[in-house]
């Protein structure tokens, strides 16, 4: 069937001049939530939206509009965001300062040429080694966090020259072929079996298990390339390690030559209360993935950085074996970037979430003592669980949540546990709103569960 350019040319501007107008009728409003529907199940993933409800219960309810703390649908209805897109909005929707940089930016020139030096690349590159630990130095730009894992991955082969990835147990790292190979969780892996054999999971927090496995797969033959760890286990239901784990792991992988990656896609830029897990933990790595954050939510941005001595020759003389990615590092994403890390510093963002986060904290330990069923509360800065008995109370309490207009979510891994999220920007104000709202939502699961 060949294409209807007419249709085609009359849709386009139809979407077109609704992203132009500064306000919709109410009719445009409900022709938009209309449209989504039928284009989700038509075009997109007749799943999707089957998936989503299981949050909101509705799925008329089409974002449309945000601003630092909240977001809004085409109704009007605004709701406090907990969950911070999954770690994205650290520096806050649609933050003034870095969406002027962007806005210059794009008014210069959006893409590069590929041919020419891109100077915002190598801008970015030296910001990341200021702010990342220890010698910490080259970096590779590209879009999502997989992408960035599998850099690492790849990264870690072409410089040792080994095979094997030790990996975590409920670790989450993506859903690309690498990545996936190494995530944790048989959900995600299943599907897509055989993938990358050369991969061993061992149990998150155990550092014996982790240096068994590479000892062993060294006394067989094998050789081992890397380790990869989330310093917080994100998906798996926010599990911090147990005092010393990291370190040792660094330690175990000095002891057989064997690279350590820390995937901090979601504990970066902050979130965790300093710049990096990794700063709090005191522990270097040979490569660190970045992410979410990273384009201080208002662009896509994730990347990879490594120690110097990963950069072999042949890494020297081929520089485009590691990956080159079209979008990788464009200069729109590395001016939003560059905004991200002057707004996060100067405002002291982690130094702000570590602070917040203690409150929010401490104020969550008093619900728990009041609701019984909150089995745990636990997490570091702005990255919080709270786990229940059952999976079914986790999603009642994000229901009730969404309900009284706070966004949150439970875990890929772990639904019984209910992620808080939320901007690093957020005021206590707000946090003490959605602290009364939550109250008033474990008031209502504690009813719905009978409990006793």
């Amino acid at each position: 069937m060949s294409m209807n350019k007419e249709a085609v040319l009359k849709e386009a501007s139809r979407v077109l001049d609704y992203i132009l107008k500064d306000g919709l009728s109410e009719d445009e409003k409900q022709q938009i939530i209309d449209d989504s529907i039928d284009n989700f199940n038509e075009n997109v993933n007749p799943g999707w939206l089957t998936y989503r409800k299981s949050v909101s219960t509705d799925a008329t309810f089409v974002e449309w509009e945000d601003s630092m703390e909240t977001f809004r649908d085409t109704k009007g209805n605004e709701f406090i965001d907990c969950l911070g897109g999954f770690g994205v909005y650290t520096a806050g929707h649609r933050n003034p300062e870095i969406v002027k940089a962007v806005q210059a930016q794009l008014n210069r020139y959006a893409l590069h040429s590929q041919e020419l030096v891109d100077p915002l690349r190598g801008y970015l590159a030296k910001l990341v080694a200021m702010i990342t630990p220890g010698d910490l130095q080259y970096s590779f730009f590209c879009n999502g966090g997989a992408e960035a894992v599998e850099m690492a991955l790849k990264l870690a082969r072409l410089a040792s020259g080994k095979h094997y990835y030790i990996s975590t147990v409920n670790g989450f790292h993506g859903k690309s072929l690498g990545a996936v190979s190494c995530t944790g969780k048989g959900t995600y892996r299943k599907p897509y079996l055989p993938i990358i054999q050369g991969v061993q999971h061992v149990e998150f927090g155990n550092a014996d298990a982790a240096e068994a496995a590479i000892k062993n797969l060294i006394a067989v033959g094998e050789t081992v390339a890397a380790m990869i760890v989330e310093p917080i286990q994100g998906e798996a239901g926010i599990i911090l390690p147990p005092e010393g784990y990291l370190k040792k792991l660094r330690e175990i992988c000095d002891k057989y030559e064997v690279f350590l990656i820390f995937d901090e896609i979601q504990t970066g830029m902050g979130r965790t209360g300093t710049m990096w897990a990794a700063d709090y933990y005191d522990v270097v790595p040979d490569i660190m993935t970045f992410g979410k954050a990273f384009g201080g939510g208002v662009m896509p941005i994730t990347g990879i950085v490594a120690r110097p001595h990963l950069y072999t020759d042949d890494i020297k003389d081929n520089p485009w074996v590691l990956g080159s990615p079209t979008f990788g590092g464009n200069p729109l994403a590395c001016s939003a970037a560059i905004a991200a890390i002057k707004y996060t510093i100067e405002n002291d963002l982690p130094g702000q979430i570590d602070e917040k986060g203690r409150y929010f904290m401490e104020k969550l330990a008093k619900l728990k003592e009041k609701y019984k069923f909150i089995v745990d509360i636990r997490g570091k800065g702005f990255l919080i669980g709270i786990e229940y008995r059952t999976a079914e109370m986790g999603w009642s309490v994000s229901k009730g949540l969404f309900k009284r207009g706070v966004m949150t979510g439970g875990t890929l891994n772990n639904a019984m546990v209910n992620r808080i999220e939320p901007p690093g920007i957020l005021s206590y104000e707000t946090i003490d709103t959605i602290l009364a709202r939550l109250d008033e939502t474990l008031a209502e699961v504690e009813v719905e569960f009978d409990v006793k």
